[in-house]
């Protein structure tokens, strides 16, 4: 069992944050005081009893479309990030075991992606397609991918050599096996410390197309798209941008802080089985 007491303090602050994100993602629709595209005041209220984080640009609730806005961040970075993960590990183990002409073509592919810019890559993309949910997760997991696979190859290599892998080999284990109970058990520490890192890349990029208008499109709200459309009011002093930006960060540095923690706590499977 966990012990709270154990756990470093910038860990302990990381966990409670993610914890408040996850909370207010899950349950928005409860906790949210107002409804995510309703009218409440007038354009840009400063905060109050009423509007705990004043209104924005069209008079709604900022505190409620906060709320709102983690659910469809989070929503979108998780799946997205769970994509890459599955799409880029599993063909980045299968090209370490199987090398040759599929370790190849699959390399220089990705070679081939990674040299456009992803946001380039990614704004050419979506402007032809419909801009939906489901396509910003397949646009965004599929891209990210190329970085998860060539982590996922450059890792499995190495331990593809080892001795229990050989053995295992050598019992008639096929692929699947090699892969699944030898390899990824044993790459665990770099891919969990690269699952926290994509994910942040994740938010970080859902919220730069939504800020470029190509994410995710209003009535529906996400941090990002938060940012744009209230930046007109910081000439005027008002911070009602600056609340979204700061909640993409908090997320941010709280993953990141949950993140080390549980890569110190997996270091000891890196020395594999052998």
């Amino acid at each position: 069992m966990l012990n709270i007491r154990r756990i470093p303090i910038p860990a302990l602050v990381g966990l409670v944050l993610t914890a408040m994100f996850l909370f207010a993602a899950i349950f928005a629709p409860l906790i949210a005081p107002y409804g995510n595209g309703q009218i409440v005041g007038d354009v840009w209220e400063p905060a109050s009893s009423s509007y705990l984080l004043g209104t924005d640009n069209l008079g709604r609730d900022l505190l409620s479309r906060m709320i709102y806005g983690a659910r469809v961040t989070i929503f979108v970075a998780v799946l997205a990030t769970a994509l890459s993960f599955s799409l880029g590990s599993i063909l980045g183990f299968t090209a370490a075991v199987l090398g040759g002409w599929f370790d190849t073509l699959m390399s220089r592919f990705v070679d081939l992606l990674m040299a456009i810019p992803t946001l380039i890559f990614g704004l050419v993309v979506l402007s032809v397609l419909p801009t939906t949910l489901v396509t910003l997760i397949m646009v965004m997991g599929l891209l990210d991918s190329t970085r998860v696979y060539r982590l996922s190859r450059a890792v499995a290599v190495d331990i593809n050599v080892m001795d229990f892998v050989e053995a295992a080999k050598l019992r008639g284990e096929g692929t699947v096996w090699i892969i699944f109970r030898e390899i990824l058990p044993n790459a665990l520490s770099p891919l969990i410390s690269e699952l926290g890192l994509r994910f942040i890349y994740a938010v970080l990029f859902l919220s730069a197309l939504s800020f470029l208008g190509l994410g995710v499109q209003p009535p529906d709200a996400d941090w990002g798209g938060m940012v744009k459309e209230n930046k007109d009011g910081i000439v005027f002093g008002i911070p009602a941008a600056l609340i979204p930006a700061a909640a993409i960060a908090a997320l941010a540095i709280s993953v990141n802080l949950v993140a080390d923690w549980i890569l110190n706590r997996t270091t000891s499977l890196k020395g594999g089985r052998g």
